[in-house]
């Protein structure tokens, strides 16, 4: 089993014992909202899909959403644990892009829950999570002011990005930098850099 493999399984047993009305990380997304995003993400449907990554749709991709998220609950379990047909591009990128989604997903649903005690990443995750991050982590900065680094407190680069200026580093765990990468709150990262220039990239947009 791929370590995407192994995420999306986690995520899916999150998502259960969490239940469809829980929250989230993702603002205003119950588990249920989440799991029928994951579910559209991998669909055929790629004109309803689009608005994930495109603004201009993404009023489509919603009302798509929630008509799948009307589906039944162990439906929309059945279909993220299935995973995306073998012959559509998500299977083709499993081991990069759906690695990335599944981990962050899988996050959003496990640290959104009472009581919660973060998980350490194993090193053979953190050296899989490292490899497609050294250019999604870029993408997912594009918005950010001043020049980002993204390094583990070994001294170890996962990523650069920002639209230049001020520099700003960002220091944490692999797991950690790319939940920051992609907007998630609380993380623990430290990050060094002027007052000014750490709370731009804060109140920045970050994330596809």
């Amino acid at each position: 089993m791929t370590f995407s493999q192994n995420e999306r399984a986690g995520l899916v047993r999150a998502a259960q014992t969490a239940g469809p009305d829980a929250p989230t990380l993702c603002e205003g997304w119950t588990v249920r909202d989440l799991v029928a995003h994951l579910v559209l993400r991998e669909s055929l449907r790629f004109d309803n899909a689009a608005g994930i990554a495109v603004p201009m749709l993404a009023a489509r991709t919603a009302r798509a959403q929630q008509k799948v998220a009307e589906r039944g609950w162990e439906s929309l379990l059945d279909a993220v644990a299935g995973g995306p047909p073998w012959y559509t591009p998500f299977a083709l990128v499993d081991r990069a892009a759906n690695l990335v989604e599944m981990f962050i997903h899988h996050e959003d649903i496990l640290r959104a829950q009472p009581g919660h005690r973060p998980r350490t990443a194993t090193p053979g995750l953190r050296k899989a999570l490292a490899r497609p991050m050294r250019l999604m982590g870029a993408v997912a900065l594009q918005k950010t002011p001043g020049s980002v680094t993204l390094s583990t407190p070994q001294g170890a680069v996962l990523a650069r990005g920002g639209q230049g200026g001020e520099p700003v580093a960002v220091t944490g765990e692999i797991e950690e930098l790319v939940l920051f990468a992609y907007g998630r709150k609380p993380v623990t990262v430290a990050l060094d850099g002027s007052e000014a220039a750490k709370a731009a990239v804060l109140a920045a947009p970050r994330g596809i």
